[in-house]
């Protein structure tokens, strides 16, 4: 999956559906008689719930939780806590866990420098895109996994063309290791994950995590 940068992938965004591409592939894969492992980037336990139901059928998942926009100790801490118990409580397949990536916010703020008035969803959120997936690739390839992907393509505020192209680029960039696109608020996944949050209780924060975004609309 290579690609035509920022601009060319925001005018075909909507003609590419990344998630029959996802479910295409992992079919494959449990058609060749292969039980995928992928590390799944999450950024909260609302969001992780719709794609887990999902990637679930077919994969054993390593839930990967890395977000070093989330400035407050509190809000990362309650987060991973509803992160944890979604995992416990909610019924799966395949094996699922979680991998806790570590408060790191120091990392968010050295990236964001000089990005600090950018509006909600231009540079600074595209930098903290690649910064959470950069992670996560390493990790998987580290760890042996076949594929890494990410629970922020739920949003329906989050451009899924432009999260995929910066997965597909980190993973050429990394070699070993093979980025999974998707686009889970397909399908009406994001309401899927409303009906999940009600079901089992979650915490649904109303920002991304970050200083920057506190207070406004994501």
């Amino acid at each position: 999956m290579t690609g035509p940068g920022f601009i060319g992938v925001m005018e075909i965004q909507n003609k590419i559906n990344y998630q029959k591409w996802l479910i295409d592939t992992l079919s494959g894969d449990n058609a060749a008689g292969r039980v995928p492992k992928i590390l799944l980037h999450a950024c909260c336990a609302p969001c992780a719930s719709t794609c887990l139901e999902t990637l679930d059928r077919f994969a054993e998942i390593t839930v990967f939780f890395y977000n070093p926009n989330i400035t407050e100790k509190e809000e990362y801490d309650h987060r991973l806590e509803e992160l944890f118990r979604l995992v416990k409580e909610m019924p799966f397949e395949h094996n699922v866990s979680v991998m806790e990536g570590g408060y790191d916010p120091g990392t968010f703020f050295a990236m964001a420098e000089g990005l600090e008035n950018e509006p909600e969803r231009g540079r600074r959120c595209v930098g903290c895109y690649g910064l959470r997936l950069a992670k996560t690739a390493q990790e998987a390839c580290d760890g042996g996994y076949d594929y890494f992907a990410t629970t922020l393509t739920l949003s329906p505020l989050k451009p899924a063309a432009v999260i995929n192209e910066i997965g597909a680029g980190i993973a050429e960039n990394i070699g070993g290791i093979k980025y999974l696109p998707s686009d889970f608020k397909k399908n009406n996944g994001y309401l899927r994950s409303i009906e999940l949050s009600k079901e089992y209780g979650l915490y649904r924060q109303n920002y991304c995590g970050c200083i920057f975004s506190k207070g406004a609309v994501i």
